[in-house]
């Protein structure tokens, strides 16, 4: 989606359509003279139309993509269940009879008669799944784990969000810096990211993460590694696929208008060409969470992650496996939770990838 170069408010205008106006075209809305319903279309040369019609264009082919849109909608609902997890827990435990409790009180006093007094296994079938607690009490604690699940969300959502922040500031640079100049600092740029490719990130992942919680018990040193680790060895990934797009870019005619109009290097790094990286950035957004979510699910459940009270649905599952043949339920909730999360945000991405192609045909 090149732009126009413009210096002084003169534009500059490039002569030949863009990706999307072909696509436009092949859509029917462009080329024709007539909009999807018949009417006549605008010019698309008025000011605003084209640009405004790139993301109408991705849009519309979008909403006909039913899975992708399924999973927009749980991704929604999986960011307001973190973001409002403190409210919906509250209401839950109102509905249920237990509005007295917080979820800091839940972990202090579990409450009683939810657990056999000789196994600590939840009494009943399913975790102990009742009226009062849908999903059932963990078990020994007898936690909630509707609950749990509702904060779970939030742990997960904020590191798996904040790796893939971390990965996409480190990348886009690195991609960026190293398209545009080419030569000896793309070489640099370029196998330092295949070194870092290269690396059992797993094996590293624990031996970093389990020293750096010998050196310090802080919750929050230990999730700044894990924020560290998950984002800093995939920041490789975007850096590659920023640096294929910026290789291209480099050579459009308007970098060469802006060029011509006396712009400099970062100028039209930063202003010109990172704007056009806009699609690519967030396909891999939405692919990158879900990889991330799984990355912080594991160093959990291998019990180098997230560590009690505080909930995540990796620490769950490590809780979990030492009762998976007295309580089956339990390990199943936060796997089911992992699972339909990341799926939606594949389904999105892969969704949103497709629409933002040119090349795509439906």
């Amino acid at each position: 989606m090149p732009r126009r170069a413009s210096s002084g408010g003169q534009g500059v205008s490039l002569s030949g359509p863009t990706e999307f106006e072909a696509v436009a075209a092949d859509d029917g809305l462009a080329g024709s003279g007539l909009q999807g319903d018949g009417n006549p279309a605008p010019d698309a040369t008025a000011p605003g139309i084209a640009g405004r019609s790139l993301w109408a264009i991705a849009w519309r082919r979008l909403r006909r993509d039913k899975l992708a849109l399924a999973g927009g909608v749980v991704i929604v609902l999986f960011i307001l269940a973190a973001v409002f997890a403190d409210p919906l827990a509250a209401l839950y435990l109102n509905i249920v009879g237990r509005g007295s409790e917080t979820f800091a009180t839940a972990h202090n006093t579990p409450p009683r008669n939810v657990l056999d007094e000789l196994t600590l296994l939840p009494v009943g079938a399913f975790s102990g799944a009742s009226a009062k607690f849908w999903l059932g009490v963990t078990p020994q604690a007898g936690l909630d784990i509707l609950t749990n699940l509702l904060y779970g969300a939030r742990t997960s959502l904020v590191i798996a969000g904040l790796a893939t922040a971390l990965s996409l500031v480190l990348g886009v640079l690195a991609g960026v810096i190293a398209g545009f100049y080419r030569g000896w600092i793309d070489g640099v740029l370029s196998r330092i990211m295949d070194v870092l490719l290269s690396f059992p990130t797993l094996l590293f992942s624990l031996a970093l993460v389990s020293v750096s919680s010998i050196i310090t018990t802080s919750s929050f040193a230990r999730y700044a590694v894990i924020v560290f680790v998950l984002g800093f060895f995939s920041f490789p990934y975007i850096g590659r696929i920023v640096r294929g797009q910026v290789l291209s870019l480099r050579e459009k005619e308007f970098v060469e208008a802006a060029r011509s109009l006396g712009a400099g290097n970062a100028r039209i790094m930063f202003r010109e060409i990172a704007p056009n990286l806009v699609g690519p950035i967030l396909v891999y957004t939405t692919l990158a969470i879900p990889n991330n979510i799984l990355g912080e699910a594991g160093l959990s459940f291998l019990g180098v992650g997230v560590v009690p009270p505080t909930p995540s649905w990796g620490q769950m599952l490590s809780d979990a496996g030492g009762f998976i043949q007295v309580d089956p339920f339990y390990i199943f909730l936060p796997g089911l939770a992992i699972f339909i999360t990341v799926l939606a945000f594949n389904l999105f991405g892969d969704g949103l990838r497709d629409a933002l192609d040119p090349k795509a045909r439906r």
